[in-house]
């Protein structure tokens, strides 16, 4: 599980490179993956039932000759696909994610709900305001998270706002609140994919949001490191690695599943350093944990079918049986029980507990195929009925163009982690796109385009100033004033990132491996 930028690449993410063997544009298709949300399992058997029925006619009346619809058809498929594609495996084209989301059959953030979740969080004194990733539509569209609010309503003993209250105005006095005595409801659920030592600021979004979300809802945090699908995807073997019985190690085998293994230890630094809550955090390698996990893993295998992960996922006859049996166990954190002696301690039960879920949009497949089955690995009095809720977040964009997903294998397209001062200007000023006009006169004329222009849409979630960010905007996209030119705001930009990146650095230094070994240490995480 990988969150790239959002996944939650690599907060609930997969690999950034789609696989030879998997068909990307018919992954996603509404009409093979989606199931309506709402119905009850009863009324979605007796829906497929009425399908099934229908889907004789339905191919025999694709195949009636009309040259005029095929067409019209094709062309449809063509200008829908071609522009934009998104899928668990791969991202690219320009994203238009108001499409996105009638696509994928989740709801927009709503300026209601984002009330709902000032009112506890921000009210509740927690933090002082929302994130800005909130605040400028970054995560914008959700599963449930109007659920979640319910359960921290009732949490706190607070009643909604009303749907025309302003975000200003009070649900409760400093003097009401009271903090709860009993463990919070749900428990946040993210991850990482280690296929690099080095992470990237895509990489980074989503954890950053994560432990916001943790402090906000002071619930606890569970991490999955899926060294195991990393080496289905992207392992090699070679016969010649094998040990052939002498030297240091006479008994080891061709393949590089170590190699994995040890990208989780050096990932789990840099996600530790994003300062998260160390007693209300779980961070664990699937590797060494899915023992625990084993039970609901094979609940879920039984629960689907080989059709059903095909049909998200495009895996054929050629994909190794380890890609096609994953999507289980990324599924299985999705649930409390999978974490008897983390999160059912104390007078928390695990088995109850609702699971929300920070990612960037292209892991939702894994999570819809999850909701599907979900009532089958939880008791019938679960608050979601096991469905894990889900908050999405848009893509980074790459430096080289505001579209599509920044990536791992492409250094100058990210900065990352490790990269020095001198490395991150030299990157900005060399290859972060430029929306800024061809001269001066057109720029001042014109202004800039603010939405093409990598710089600014990297300000947007970096720096945290809404009205330094809303007078760059201004001026950039006018030309005029302190900002109007690429210059100006690049130089901006870098001193942003340049602080963001000395300051995890510094922070990252401090984590060693035995902190690490604390962190992923199987212990209770619930208390009050």
């Amino acid at each position: 599980m990988e969150n790239d930028n959002a996944t939650m690449d690599d907060v609930i993410m997969v690999d950034e490179k789609m696989p030879e063997d998997l068909n990307a544009r018919e992954c996603m298709s509404k009409d093979k993956v989606r199931m309506q949300e709402g119905l009850d399992y009863q009324m979605h058997l007796e829906q497929m039932a009425i399908e099934a029925l229908s889907v004789a006619a339905t191919e025999e009346a694709a195949a009636a000759p009309s040259a005029t619809g095929a067409a019209a058809t094709d062309e449809e498929t063509k200008s829908s696909n071609d522009d934009m594609v998104v899928t668990a495996f791969e991202v690219s084209g320009a994203i238009d994610y108001t499409k996105l989301i009638e696509k994928f059959g989740s709801k927009p953030l709503t300026p209601y709900l984002l009330r709902r979740l000032e009112n506890v969080t921000v009210k509740q004194g927690t933090v002082p305001q929302l994130h800005r990733f909130l605040r400028r539509e970054i995560f914008f569209s959700h599963r449930d998270i109007e659920k979640i609010c319910g359960l921290l309503e009732e949490w706190y003993g607070v009643n909604p706002p009303s749907e025309d209250e302003s975000m200003q105005s009070a649900t409760t006095t400093a003097e009401e609140k009271k903090k709860p005595t009993t463990p919070c409801p749900f428990y946040l659920y993210t991850g990482r994919g280690p296929s690099s030592a080095a992470m990237h600021l895509g990489h980074l979004v989503p954890f950053l949001f994560t432990a916001w979300l943790q402090k906000a809802f002071q619930c606890p945090l569970v991490i999955q490191m899926t060294d195991d699908e990393k080496f289905l995807f992207k392992g090699e073997y070679s016969s010649e690695g094998a040990g052939d019985g002498t030297g240091p190690e006479p008994n080891r085998t061709g393949d590089d599943l170590d190699r994995f293994a040890n990208l989780t230890t050096e990932n789990a630094k840099d996600i530790i350093a994003c300062d998260f809550i160390p007693e209300k955090t779980f961070l664990f390698s699937d590797l060494n944990y899915v023992g625990r996990m084993y039970p609901n893993i094979v609940r879920i295998w039984k629960a689907v079918t080989v059709n059903q992960v095909n049909g998200v996922f495009g895996f054929d006859g050629s994909s190794n049986i380890g890609k096609v049996a994953f999507p289980a166990i990324q599924a299985a954190p999705s649930f409390g029980s999978s974490f008897p002696n983390v999160l059912g301690c104390g007078t928390s039960n695990a088995a109850t507990l609702a699971c929300l879920i920070p990612c960037a949009i292209d892991q939702d497949p894994y999570f819809r195929l999850t909701r599907d089955i979900a009532h089958k690995l939880v008791p019938r009095h679960h608050p979601l009925q096991g469905k894990p809720s889900l908050i999405h977040s848009k893509f980074f964009p790459p430096l080289q163009g505001a579209q599509g997903k920044m990536s791992s294998s492409d250094s100058n397209s990210a900065i990352f982690l490790t990269d020095t001062p001198e490395e991150i200007e030299r990157k900005i000023k060399v290859h972060a796109f430029s929306g800024g006009r061809e001269t001066k006169k057109l720029q001042e004329e014109l202004g800039a385009d603010l939405d093409a222009d990598v710089s600014y849409q990297w300000l947007r979630f970096f720096l945290e100033d809404d009205e330094e960010l809303a007078r760059i905007g201004r001026e950039y996209g006018s030309g005029s004033g302190e900002f109007w030119s690429t210059g100006k705001v690049k130089a901006k930009l870098v001193e942003v990132l340049k602080e963001l990146v000395k300051e995890h650095q510094e922070r990252r230094s401090e984590v060693t491996e035995d902190v690490v070994r604390e962190w992923m240490a199987e212990r209770c995480i619930t208390q009050a």
